[in-house]
This record gives C-alpha cells, sequence and structure tokens, in this order.
C-alpha cells in the first residue's frame, strides 16, 4: 500500500513540475499593453518569479525524497531509519511514506539544526 502511494507521488510530482515549467515562459513574457519598466509590474513578475522557483524547487525536493524512498523499497531497506538503521514507526510512515528518519531521529536532527541556527 506504501509502495503504490509513493509511485503515485511520484507521478503527481512529476505532472505538476511539468505544468509549472510550461506556464513558466507565459509568466515572463511582457503583457501586451503595458508600459515596459513599469516598477510595479516588474515588482509583480519579480514576485511571482520567485514563487514559482520556490514552488519548483520544493517539488524537486519532494520528488527526490520519494525517488529515494522508492529506491530504499527496491534494495528492501524501506521503513528503516538512515541514522539508526531501527524500523521507522508505522504511523509516521502512513502519514508521511517518503520518511527515512524515524521520529526519534529526527527530533534530534531537528534540535541539532535549532542549536546550528542560534550560533
Amino acid at each position: 500500500m506504501l509502495h503504490e502511494r509513493l509511485k503515485r507521488e511520484k507521478a503527481r510530482l512529476i505532472e505538476e513540475l511539468e505544468q509549472l515549467k510550461a506556464r513558466l515562459p507565459q509568466s515572463t513574457e511582457r503583457r501586451e499593453g503595458s508600459p515596459f519598466g513599469k516598477r510595479e509590474e516588474e515588482a509583480t513578475e519579480v514576485f511571482e518569479l520567485e514563487k514559482r522557483l520556490a514552488l519548483e524547487k520544493h517539488l524537486t525536493e519532494t520528488l527526490a525524497d520519494v525517488g529515494y524512498a522508492l529506491h530504499k523499497w527496491e534494495v528492501a531497506t524501506y521503513g528503516l531509519c538512515d541514522q539508526c538503521g531501527q524500523p521507522i514507526e508505522l504511523a509516521r510512515l502512513e502519514a508521511l511514506p517518503q520518511a527515512v528518519l524515524c521520529l526519534k531521529c529526527k527530533v534530534r536532527q531537528a534540535k541539532d539544526a535549532k542549536g546550528r541556527l542560534a550560533k
């Protein structure tokens, strides 16, 4: 069941990325009838481009995570924590099928990252 969810999620992410990239050239073209160089229009275009790039980055990263989880399935390590090697909680995998860390290791990772940011 989780394997099928991962495959469906991979297909969905690929489709969403393709649609996003297909729409990108349209947003970078100047709209007909609008004066060139208007600061408001340029600011809006930059903002929209930044939003698209952030979304594309998020989708690409999620696709990589899903791909890695599918690879782990193929090599029979799916469901095992990458850090400690213990089984990942089923509830965690059901909520996030591409999870590669058990909850204990994920919490430790988040605390470590928070400590590095505070320095």
